[in-house]
C-alpha cells in the first residue's frame, strides 16, 4: 500500500493508483489537496459514507450520478428531501441504492446546516482538527488516527450518521487535512505546497 508505482509520465505515484487507470487522474488532481469549500467537503463525506463496504473505484465511477441525484450535494437542498425523494433514489440505478446510506445523507445534510449555523462553516469545524506536529508516521500505514476518532465522536454526538473513524480518516486523506501521499510520490511535495499556502478557515 505504501509502495510506489510508475505514473503515466514516468514519475512515481502512490501504489494504490495501480488498482485502476482512472485513479492516476484522481490522485494527481484531487487526492490530498486541501479543500475548504463546504459543498465539496459535504460531498466527500457522503461519498465516503456510501463507499463503506465497497471499492472507491465503484463510487468514483458513479460520482456524477450521485451529484445529479443529490442536487450537486448542496446540503441546504438535500436537507429538504422527503420520503418521495428516498423512494426516487432507491430506484436510481446510477447510485448505490442503500436505504440506510441514502437516509443518512439526508439526515447529515440537515446536520450540516446546523453546523454552519453553529460554527460558521463546515470547513471551520473540520480544519480545527488538522493534526499538529505528530510523531513520524509512515504515510498510508494506518486507517484511523486520533483526529479521525475525535471527529467521528463529535459528529455522532451532533447526530451525524454512517461516519465512523475509518471513514473520516479517508475523508481527511482526500481533503488534504493531512498529507498522506507516500514518501517519494511525485505529488507529495505538490500537496504539501498547497497545504502550506492554504488560508485556514477561522
Amino acid at each position: 500500500m505504501t509502495g510506489l508505482v510508475e505514473g503515466p509520465d514516468g514519475r512515481p505515484r502512490c501504489g494504490w493508483c495501480a488498482a485502476a487507470p482512472e485513479f492516476f487522474d484522481y490522485h494527481d488532481r484531487e487526492w490530498g489537496y486541501p479543500v475548504v469549500d463546504d459543498q465539496r467537503l459535504f460531498e466527500k463525506l457522503c461519498l465516503e459514507s456510501f463507499q463503506s463496504g465497497l471499492s472507491w473505484r465503484t463510487i468514483l465511477s458513479k460520482r456524477e450520478n450521485f451529484r445529479a441525484a443529490f442536487a450537486g450535494f448542496d446540503f441546504h437542498q438535500v436537507a429538504r428531501f422527503g420520503e418521495a425523494d428516498v423512494a426516487r433514489l432507491l430506484q436510481d440505478a446510477g447510485i448505490i441504492r442503500h436505504r440506510g446510506k441514502i437516509e443518512a445523507t439526508i439526515n447529515n445534510a440537515a446536520r450540516a446546516c446546523e453546523m454552519v449555523e453553529a460554527e460558521g462553516s463546515l470547513a471551520a469545524f473540520f480544519w480545527r482538527y488538522e493534526p499538529g506536529e505528530e510523531p513520524a508516521v509512515t504515510p498510508q500505514s494506518r486507517s484511523v488516527s486520533p483526529a479521525s476518532q475525535a471527529i467521528a465522536k463529535e459528529l455522532k454526538k451532533r447526530g451525524w450518521k454512517f461516519l465512523g473513524p475509518t471513514t473520516i480518516f479517508a475523508f481527511m486523506q482526500a481533503m488534504g487535512l493531512i498529507n498522506d501521499h507516500a514518501e517519494g510520490c511525485a505529488m507529495r511535495e505538490v500537496s504539501e505546497a498547497a497545504r502550506a499556502g492554504l488560508k485556514r478557515p477561522a
